[in-house]
């Protein structure tokens, strides 16, 4: 990653953790795109294949579920980023989890694990 800013997706319907994802991400150097529909992911995966992906478990009605499994068996590196109480199902699938309300300091730590950045 020498030279370039590590990339992130944030995909979330809601617009205001969108932003507080983005402002902490970028504050930290990331290259982040942000996506607020399952279909609006996977196209920005497809344009511009991330580093890691930062994903509701339940993007407005859709369940993300099969998205996580899509992204996995490709080799996208995920975090799970949810309120959603059946996140233990995704916790053998999802690179890692970070359970909402969250720090601003371990959505960081988790980024940058998942992206390979040192701090």
């Amino acid at each position: 990653m020498a030279g370039s800013s590590p990339k992130a997706l944030v995909v979330d319907d809601d617009p205001a953790l969108r932003m507080l994802v983005r402002v902490n991400l970028e504050l930290e150097g990331f290259t982040v795109s942000e996506a607020e529909t399952i279909d609006e992911a996977k196209r920005a995966v497809a344009a511009s294949r991330p580093d890691v992906v930062l994903l509701d478990l339940h993007v407005g009605r859709e369940d993300s579920g099969p998205l996580l499994h899509e992204l996995r068996a490709e080799g996208v590196r995920v975090a799970v980023v949810t309120g959603s109480a059946d996140v233990a199902d995704y916790r053998d699938v999802a690179d890692g989890v970070l359970e909402k309300p969250f720090e601003p300091s371990s959505l960081v730590e988790l980024a940058r694990r998942l992206a390979r950045v040192s701090p």
